[in-house]
C-alpha cells in the first residue's frame, strides 16, 4: 500500500502506511519550535487514536532533509512526546538517517537525551539509511512483542 497524506506544511508532512502499520513524519525544511511540535503532535495524535499496546503501530522519522531542532521542541519530544507515544504502544522510532550535520547533531541529541530519560519512557531509536528500509524496522518492532 502506498503512503497516504494525513497532514501537509511547507517544513514537513505526515504520512500513514497501514501495511507496516506506522506513521510517518517526513521533515523537508527547518521548523521553528511550534511549528516542529504541530506537525510532530499532530501526528502522535493520529498515532493515539489507532495504536495500542495490544496492537501497536511503528513510527518512522524521516529527517533526511530536517534542520535543528529548537531546544523548546527537544525539550517537548523527552517531556510529552515520548511518554504518550510509549503508552499508546510505540517501543522504537525508526529515523532515516539526515543529510545534513544540523539534523544529524538533533538526531543525536533526541537519542542521547532519550536514553538518559528512560524513567519516563522506555524507547528506543534505530537509524537506517534509507526509508524503506526504515519501514521494514517499524514492521519488525511491531511484530516483535
Amino acid at each position: 500500500m502506498s503512503d497516504q497524506l494525513i497532514y501537509a506544511k511547507p517544513y514537513g508532512v505526515v504520512l500513514v502506511d497501514t501495511s507496516v502499520p506506522c506513521i510517518i513524519t517526513q521533515w523537508h525544511a527547518f521548523a521553528n519550535a511550534a511549528e516542529f511540535i504541530a506537525l510532530q503532535g499532530f501526528a502522535l495524535e493520529h498515532f493515539e487514536a489507532h495504536s495500542s499496546p495490544e496492537r501497536p503501530w511503528g513510527w518512522v522519522g524521516d529527517v533526511r532533509q530536517m534542520g535543528a531542532i529548537p531546544a523548546k521542541a527537544q525539550a517537548w519530544l523527552i517531556a510529552e512526546f515520548n511518554p504518550r507515544a510509549t503508552a499508546a504502544g510505540l517501543r522504537e522510532v525508526s529515523v532515516v538517517v539526515a543529510e545534513n550535520v544540523f539534523g544529524q547533531i538533533a538526531t543525536q541529541r533526541y537519542i542521547e537525551e532519550t536514553r538518559q530519560h528512560q524513567d519516563r519512557a522506555a524507547l528506543h531509536t534505530q537509524l537506517y539509511n534509507s526509508l524503506a528500509s526504515a519501514k521494514q524496522g517499524a514492521r519488525q518492532s511491531v511484530a516483535t512483542p
